[in-house]
């Protein structure tokens, strides 16, 4: 038989072709995150097309429009109602439009915002070759110490392409808290950590220090995101959807239409419970909670500083954002089951980043087990299950993104002939030699320690206030003990940048430009305005503290 009669035969029998409906995309509700696509792309087209005297002013000029444009974006969509009465679902059901996804992708975009003005400080090291430098290495292609290296640094080369990279993971950030099905859940991590291990690799100084760091955060973010995958795949098995809507339904047993195939695995909770226990493990590895924290001291040490201080805050908001929908839309039929697992491990976030800090040496290191603790104070608030678990967790995310930012800002600032001073023996009488930077960096500190009259305080107050409402009054108890540990070490900072003698060969505080001290002084606004007047936020906060279903 001839392969004509073949083919005409199969397609004889395959009977009438469907029509394919075209997707129903509602770009206007979609578009903070597709202006950061949009500018990312363009970024890329100047790295391209643009001489590369005028890319650094030209990526900066184009990374801050989009965002802002994006952030603008959000609080227009918040002004039509689509956080409180208009909320819904878009994209064909891939992502949520309702209070949480708009309130942290604000929230992101802010953050993102005030990151990048670290990310262009030039100021700071001194002109290498009759040319001003920041943080990233002059060519990322070449060997630490090599000879392209070196002549990359005398031509006066820049990684411009940070800023597009930086744009990538903002875009799936924003996706991430909002992503309304396992499979967009899974494209937006990846989305946002593939440009992060590469930043995380790019410092100018201590290159080989930045490239282990890269390698030990993209090995265990590969092992977290396999076992986010595969818990995609046994929900997908157990409930025949990747819809959260759907799986929700069937744990609860309320299906519909149940076809045989269905109503084999419905029966099977073992493919519940492994499943959701993967995706959740994924959640909690991008949260930093132990046990899944063991990437966090050495990757925050390692990457360039203004990579540290954004990846910090971004990736905590998107990531506790996308564990609440999870756990308050997915499985809250499982809440008896997935509960007392959170109960420990919040628990023990807590307890070991507040104890293992006060050993730590290393300023980025000590910030980092800080914010291992700072995790399990936000966990506190996600095993509330209440309306108000929800609020307290997106306000104490807004306040700790800022802090967050403007302390490793201030990091930036201090330096000796090898770059930034991090060991905290060189801060020791810091506050004589620079009282006002020393003063700002308390003023972190102190929000960290959660001391009334800070952001930190405020933040604090709400989640222990839900989590005790919502029964978990030991937890709390826990929770103000290792408060009252983490304090310990942040107040000793403080003794030692005020109360002790500098040192004569002490590190210098450089004078940075312009957007570095908007950086520190939008941390400080936020920290001390969310400390004494944070009603409003508050509020805020509270009408944003429903899902859509």
């Amino acid at each position: 038989m001839s392969t004509a009669a073949v083919h005409s035969l199969w397609t004889t029998a395959a009977g009438p072709i469907p029509k394919i409906d075209a997707p129903k995309i509602e770009y206007g509700q979609l578009s903070p995150v597709l202006i950061v696509v949009g500018a990312a792309i363009v970024g890329m087209l100047i790295e391209a097309f643009v001489p590369r005297r005028l890319r650094h002013y030209a990526q900066v000029f184009v990374s801050v429009v989009g965002l802002c444009a994006a952030f603008a974006a959000v609080v227009a969509l918040a002004a039509e109602g689509y956080g409180t009465t208009k909320a819904r679902i878009a994209a064909m059901g891939a992502v949520a439009v309702d209070g949480p996804a708009l309130f942290l992708q604000g929230t992101i975009l802010l953050a993102a915002l005030v990151g990048l003005f670290t990310f262009a400080e030039r100021r700071l090291d001194p002109a290498a070759h009759g040319n001003r430098v920041d943080s990233f290495a002059a060519q990322a292609s070449s060997v630490p110490g090599s000879d392209s290296e070196k002549a990359a640094v005398k031509a006066g080369l820049t990684t411009t392409e940070v800023f597009p990279l930086l744009l990538f993971a903002v875009s799936g950030l924003l996706v991430f808290p909002a992503a309304n099905d396992l499979l967009t859940l899974f494209v937006a991590l990846e989305v946002l950590s593939l440009p992060l291990y590469l930043l995380c690799a790019l410092a100018r100084r201590k290159r080989l220090m930045s490239q282990e760091a890269a390698v030990k955060y993209f090995l265990l973010g590969a092992f977290a995101s396999a076992f986010t995958l595969f818990g995609v795949a046994l929900l997908y098995g157990y409930a025949g959807s990747v819809s959260y809507a759907t799986i929700a339904q069937v744990v609860d047993g309320n299906v519909a239409d149940i076809t045989p195939a269905l109503a084999n695995t419905m029966g099977n909770d073992a493919l519940l419970l492994i499943g959701a226990a993967m995706v959740v493990t994924g959640l909690l590895f991008k949260v930093g909670a132990v046990p899944f924290h063991m990437w966090t001291p050495d990757v925050y040490q390692g990457a360039p500083t203004p990579v540290t201080g954004f990846m910090a805050a971004a990736t905590k908001v998107a990531a506790f954002g996308a564990l609440l929908r999870l756990l308050y839309v997915v499985l809250p039929g499982m809440r008896w089951d997935w509960r007392p697992v959170m109960w420990a491990v919040a628990i023990v976030t807590m307890l070991v980043g507040a104890i293992v800090a006060i050993t730590q040496t290393d300023i980025k290191r000590l910030l980092a087990y800080s914010s291992i603790a700072h995790a399990g104070f936000i966990l506190a608030g996600v095993i509330a299950t209440s309306r108000d678990g929800v609020s307290s967790v997106l306000f104490y995310l807004a306040a700790y993104s800022f802090v967050t930012i403007g302390a490793f800002a201030v990091v930036t600032l201090v330096r000796d002939a090898g770059g930034e001073a991090t060991h905290l023996s060189r801060w020791a009488g810091l506050g004589r030699r620079s009282p006002l930077v020393a003063a700002v960096f308390a003023v972190f500190l102190l929000a960290f320690a959660g001391i009334p009259l800070t952001s930190g305080f405020t933040g604090k107050f709400a989640v222990f206030k839900a989590a005790a409402e919502g029964g978990a009054v030991p937890l709390v108890v826990i929770g103000v003990i290792a408060s009252a540990v983490a304090a310990f070490f942040y107040i000793r900072v403080i003794v030692l940048m005020f109360f002790s003698e500098p040192r004569p060969e002490g590190p210098t505080v450089a004078v940075p430009s312009p957007l570095t001290m908007v950086a520190i002084a939008v941390g400080v606004v936020v920290t001390v305005a969310l400390g004494v007047a944070p009603q409003y936020f508050l509020d805020l906060a509270n009408q944003a503290g429903v899902f859509v279903r």
